[in-house]
């Protein structure tokens, strides 16, 4: 009798911990669940992190980390022909269509800032800039001083964009901006003199310069308005996708699997030119990866 009671009650739990599962999905995986489909933003021109290759494909180091995570919701939904919608979104409307629900995870060069965990939640941090800016060798300028009654280009929808208003608060620099609508744009505006500096994550000033036809043109100061945390962005109260995230992003990185993508994308010819930004990882990104976490600044 008591063998019986005790089998009934496994079944009993079992059947329980089914139905509880199967009402346990909430956010973003119950909405993958139901559709069938993941939508992954990326950005057009977010070198090495997130851009279009020759193919007008979407590449790069972030995107590569999100393809790991939807790999992991496939295996934890048990969904393998799940469909994976590639959105392009921008810097001004990247938060919009996360929050509105067209995109599910983007993984471009967001900063992970406070201000912004106010509307949406993050990963782990899988890169740190620095806040700079790049100018023509030929111009003359050696710092952010001598940017003083000049124009300058930066991104729409960045965290550039506050800073360099702050700078101009704090130093007494008077400069006037002119915004791009993505770092092509914005770094376009530099090459054909319409500004004297561009202004942004010195990563993506590094990228852009690789790219352009005449590289050796180009220089980034040697200042920096701040240091700035890059991660995944997610929506906000949605604890089950984030820890899936957290997981499968943490994992990649205390598995050592981390260091061998970076030198994929940072030290090695990437496309669609096969040139190499030779962008050495530095110590406190080792220690980001050493131990994972989604602090912003």
């Amino acid at each position: 009798m008591k063998f019986k009671s005790t089998v009934m009650a496994i079944v009993a739990a079992s059947v329980c911990a089914t139905g509880a599962q199967a009402q346990e999905l909430t956010g973003t995986l119950k909405k993958i669940k139901e559709t069938g489909e993941i939508s992954v933003a990326y950005r057009e021109s977010s070198v090495p992190f997130s851009y279009l290759d020759d193919k007008q494909q979407p590449v790069g180091y972030a995107t590569e980390l999100c393809l790991r995570v939807v790999d992991a919701v496939k295996s934890e939904l048990k969904l393998p022909n799940l469909k994976v919608k590639m959105q392009p979104v921008t810097s001004s409307n990247r938060i919009p269509l996360l929050q509105n629900g067209t995109v599910d995870i983007e993984c471009g060069s967001t900063t992970n800032s406070v201000e912004r965990q106010k509307q949406v939640s993050f990963g782990p941090t899988y890169f740190i800039i620095h806040v700079s800016a790049v100018v023509k060798k030929s111009s003359g300028i050696k710092s952010f001083a001598d940017l003083n009654g000049k124009t300058v280009s930066s991104t729409s929808g960045t965290t550039s964009v506050p800073l360099i208003k702050q700078y101009e608060k704090s130093k007494t620099v008077d400069v006037k901006e002119i915004y791009g609508k993505d770092h092509a744009e914005s770094f376009l505006l530099l090459v054909d003199d319409r500004v004297s500096a561009f202004v942004m994550d010195d990563i993506l000033l590094a990228g852009q310069i690789a790219n352009a036809k005449a590289p050796g043109d180009y220089m980034i100061l040697g200042e920096s308005l701040r240091t700035e945390p890059y991660g995944p962005m997610l929506r906000k109260d949605d604890p089950q996708f984030k820890a899936l995230v957290d997981k499968t992003i943490g994992d990649i990185m205390k598995s050592g699997e981390i260091e061998k993508l970076y030198a994929k994308w940072f030290t090695s010819p990437i496309p669609p030119r096969n040139v190499n930004l030779n962008f050495p990882l530095s110590p406190e990104l080792k220690e980001a990866f050493a131990n994972p976490n989604d602090k912003g600044i």
